[in-house]
């Protein structure tokens, strides 16, 4: 994959994550419930976001894009592509909205441009993705969008004392292009 497009949807925009976004960034993956929702424990300064932010555009092994409200131009969270396997046209994905943007049906409209640019430009067959047990709403945006279960890593998350299982889900291209036919 050469370069991030920038890909337009309704309400909201995929952009290419970079130094300007540093700020944002960082506010969310400080907001506790992001930070439970995609099981991340780590704390990440400040520093570390603008280097990753400014390292963006010099990588060329995975997508890494905000969503941006298509109207006001405002941070509403990031979509990444990560895990890309072009030996099997496989590839992973994450995704997470700041709170005020959750429940707006924004995600399955970010997760739609993302698989048609995967689909249709990348040539990918299969996504894939892991949520935890604990974020239904997640499961049901992803079902939404054509995923279904694949399987359980039983208590592979600890949170909070809790252990919490990891559900994988899965989308192929064949049934992507099934679904917009009808």
């Amino acid at each position: 994959m050469a370069t991030t497009p920038t890909l337009t949807g309704e309400r909201i925009r995929l952009v290419p994550l970079g130094p300007e976004h540093a700020a944002a960034l960082f506010e969310s993956l400080h907001d506790p419930e992001s930070m439970r929702l995609t099981g991340t424990h780590r704390t990440f300064t400040r520093a570390d976001i603008d280097a990753y932010c400014a390292s963006r555009a010099e990588q060329d092994e995975r997508l890494d894009w905000v969503i941006e409200d298509a109207v006001t131009g405002e941070y509403a969270g990031g979509i990444a592509v990560n895990d890309i396997d072009a030996d099997n046209e496989t590839a992973g994905f994450r995704i997470d909205l700041i709170e005020t943007y959750r429940g707006r049906g924004l995600g399955p409209e970010a997760i739609e441009l993302m698989l048609r640019h995967l689909f249709d430009e990348v040539g990918v067959h299969r996504v894939d993705l892991e949520v935890y047990a604990f974020n239904p709403r997640a499961q049901r945006s992803y079902e939404k969008c054509g995923f279904v279960v694949e399987g359980r890593m039983r208590e592979s998350l600890l949170w909070d004392g809790q252990r919490v299982d990891t559900i994988v889900m899965g989308l192929l291209r064949p049934d992507w292009l099934a679904r917009r036919s009808v």
